[in-house]
């Protein structure tokens, strides 16, 4: 995967920067549709947990994710994206809490996990979200929540960042995997 022109690296803080981090996801998806990108991630994070083979687990460097925590990371993401939506579309303006996603990975052990069954909640998940979006009216998609660390979000505007957020950490699990290669 081609990593967009102009992204910042290292990554935007999503809490620092919020507006930032929003267009950073929005060039990862590019003028794709975003359930088209979603829909293809499972079969991705598949290809890439299979390339890895017994580097699956094995970090580039000892703060950065290994193959396996970006699964992780990727059915966490996917685990409260799934509340968040249903909080927007079932509630007025719901509060939408944030969370540290390094917390989650370590103190969730993703890198101890099967990667199978990160793979198969995650496509559970993502279905069920991904028939929720074809059913939802269009109306209904600028339905939005007050996200605590970055201000309003719409239902269909966490649509397009879910999809960006994907392509972003399939390509930081292939670099953490080139990584690990080089040795």
């Amino acid at each position: 995967m081609n990593v967009p022109a102009g992204l910042a690296t290292p990554p935007i803080d999503p809490v620092a920067s919020p507006d930032a981090y929003r267009r950073e996801l929005l060039r990862w998806l590019g003028g794709d549709d975003p359930a088209v990108v979603q829909g293809a991630t499972a079969a991705r994070v598949r290809e890439i947990v299979r390339d890895a083979g017994d580097r699956l687990r094995e970090r580039p460097e000892p703060r950065e994710w290994s193959v396996i925590e970006c699964v992780g990371h990727l059915l966490d993401s996917e685990l409260v994206a799934s509340a968040r939506m249903r909080w927007i579309l079932a509630e007025d303006e719901p509060d939408i809490v944030g969370y540290d996603q390094d917390r989650w990975v370590d103190g969730l052990r993703h890198r101890d996990d099967d990667p199978h069954d990160l793979i198969a909640l995650f496509e559970a998940l993502r279905g069920a979200n991904l028939r929720l979006w074809a059913a939802t009216p269009a109306a209904d998609r600028q339905r939005f929540g007050r996200h605590r660390e970055r201000g309003p979000e719409s239902y269909g505007l966490m649509v397009q960042l879910a999809a960006g957020h994907d392509r972003f950490h399939i390509a930081q699990a292939e670099r953490a995997l080139a990584a690990v290669r080089r040795g």
